[in-house]
């Protein structure tokens, strides 16, 4: 699967997306299992280096952000992988800059983190809800892009992707939440709140990829309709971005370790 054709390079029309591929189970599971091999070759490579990758989901409510997660933590390792779903400030965050608690959270080397949410609420749902002045989310373009030029200048990974649905598919999302009871918990009362909010939550998106789509890291726009098709162009996304330039190349044993073996062994025999 090619999830490079979702590359943002303009400024899109999330309205004049109607195309949301299907791919059935069979075939989803048929594909999903070599691109989770890849993704753990990746993390191994990872190790004892430098390397280290920032992975930002964001989507409307529903769009499948939690589906993502869930698979990439079936598939990593939890001792160098993170995810750090981001809720509404703290009172005490309200008193720091925004983007305070996000450097807090910042692997380190070796480790892959996924951002649930990210810095990008203050472009989202600070600007539609009146939380951010219209002087701080126009400035948060610059302030963002700035930030994510350090990250990679640091030698970080970014990948950003951005979930998207329609109207009608969240509703049915919605709907399926409220009669579902293990699914019933993951809904709230901003949900439908932001739901009234539709057309201004798309401008801001559309706002917020047309000034944030960098060539160190660019935005990609998945249609996710359908969760079997989506996960596959996540995953194909994240190996693309995450092992460029990266050499996965099984390492070389360590001398010291085979002499240890070898004498252990031949104890043994």
């Amino acid at each position: 699967m090619n999830g490079k054709k979702y590359l943002v390079s303009k400024r899109p029309s999330l309205s004049s997306i109607t195309d949301f591929p299907r791919v059935d189970l069979d075939e989803y599971e048929k594909k999903i299992k070599p691109l989770q091999s890849e993704l753990q070759s990746i993390q191994q490579a990872y190790l004892g280096t430098r390397e280290h990758a920032i992975i930002v989901l964001e989507g409307r409510d529903t769009a499948g952000k939690g589906g993502i997660v869930r698979r990439l933590g079936w598939t990593l390792d939890p001792r160098s992988f993170k995810v750090h779903p981001i809720a509404a400030p703290t009172p005490h965050e309200k008193m720091q800059h925004y983007l305070q608690r996000f450097w807090q959270r910042l692997p380190d080397h070796g480790q892959i983190v996924v951002f649930d949410r990210s810095w990008y609420g203050r472009v989202l749902v600070e600007r539609v809800e009146g939380f951010a002045t219209k002087a701080e989310w126009k400035r948060a373009y610059r302030e963002i892009n700035e930030f994510e030029r350090m990250l990679f200048d640091d030698g970080a990974h970014i990948a950003k992707v951005f979930l998207h649905i329609t109207a009608e598919e969240q509703a049915k999302r919605f709907k399926d939440r409220l009669t579902n009871p293990l699914k019933r918990w993951k809904l709230s009362y901003e949900d439908f709140r932001n739901r009234n909010s539709w057309k201004e939550y798309t401008e801001a998106i559309e706002d917020m990829m047309e000034k944030t789509s960098t060539d160190h890291a660019p935005w990609y726009l998945i249609p996710a309709n359908h969760k079997n098709y989506s996960r596959l162009a996540v995953f194909s996304i994240l190996i693309d971005r995450l092992g460029a330039g990266v050499d996965l190349s099984p390492k070389p044993l360590d001398p010291r370790l085979a002499e240890a073996a070898a004498e252990l062994l031949a104890n043994k025999i």
